[in-house]
């Protein structure tokens, strides 16, 4: 599955929903969680049931953003959503394998395998459960952190300096959810920018994400979901540099490393080169 953009939809907007089709994100969010009031949540339940029964054979993949567990809704939306054919559950406030665990517990023995995509660095003790998602990889669509729940928990007055850049503790979690994604070998999704309006500053952003190894991202709002495909999409250059690294060790089987145009390549280069081709076929 390609997870380059992932769109949130809030869940008692159903008419965001069916706009939402056609934005070109790879995915859409439909959300039962922070963007959904407490007193409409139970209309918004049966809204995004609705709403993935009459769409789920379309291409766009829908995923569901359930609410914590622990909490007095998430055994409403599990209730609703019983027999419904969404693509995966997003998970607010995870903590790690445990999580994920009792989360398909809570699903029951006869539901169908179940793919989860946590938000995975929401409280403090999250952090320390990052690298556990390994051990349940077959159950995850990705892995994605979020950077306004965990300054919360902690009292901090932001997760970001001035300029907008992360602080130290925040610019860990964001790396930490990286590598555990990794690990875990699945899909790294990095987490939302929210200056709707700042365009360039999503595309700087973007760019840093993919720089940084992630594969995807999550969008707030439809005009952000062209640039982040554009970042996430390999361009001319890259799969033309990528081809020839891998044609240089093609040609030369037995070398482990090799010069190409004054640069020395070796084993890493030729595996980046090889998963974006993959990427390009996918």
């Amino acid at each position: 599955m390609r997870l380059r953009s992932l769109l949130f939809v809030p869940g008692d907007r159903p008419d965001r929903m069916a706009k939402a089709l056609d934005t070109g994100a790879d995915a859409l969010v439909l959300d039962l969680e922070d963007s959904v009031a407490l007193g409409a949540k139970a209309g918004a339940r049966v809204a995004v049931a609705d709403f993935v029964r009459h769409s789920a054979d379309l291409r766009v993949p829908l995923f569901v953003r359930v609410n914590p567990l622990g909490g007095d809704e998430i055994a409403a939306d599990i209730a609703a959503l019983a027999g419904v054919p969404y693509a995966a559950l997003v998970l607010p406030k995870a903590e790690g394998r445990r999580s994920i665990e009792a989360l398909i517990g809570l699903l029951g023995d006869a539901t169908r395998d179940v793919r989860v995509l946590p938000i995975a660095t929401e409280t403090p003790a999250a952090i320390f459960e990052l690298g556990s998602y390994r051990e349940v990889g077959a159950h995850l669509v990705g892995l994605s952190w979020g950077a306004e729940d965990l300054p919360a928990a902690v009292g901090a007055a932001t997760s970001r300096t001035d300029d907008g850049a992360y602080t130290a503790p925040y610019e860990l979690a964001r790396s930490l959810t990286l590598f555990a994604a990794h690990a875990a070998g699945v899909c790294a999704i990095d987490t939302v920018y929210p200056s709707i309006r700042d365009l360039d500053g999503l595309r700087a952003y973007a760019a840093r994400a993919r720089r940084d190894g992630f594969t995807g991202m999550l969008a707030i709002h439809p005009t952000q979901v062209g640039i982040i495909n554009d970042a996430f999409t390999p361009n001319a250059d890259d799969i033309a540099k990528a081809r020839a690294v891998v044609a240089a060790f093609a040609a030369r089987p037995g070398a482990g490393a090799l010069q190409l145009d004054g640069k020395m390549i070796d084993a890493p280069h030729l595996k980046q080169a090889t998963r974006l081709l993959e990427l390009i076929e996918e």
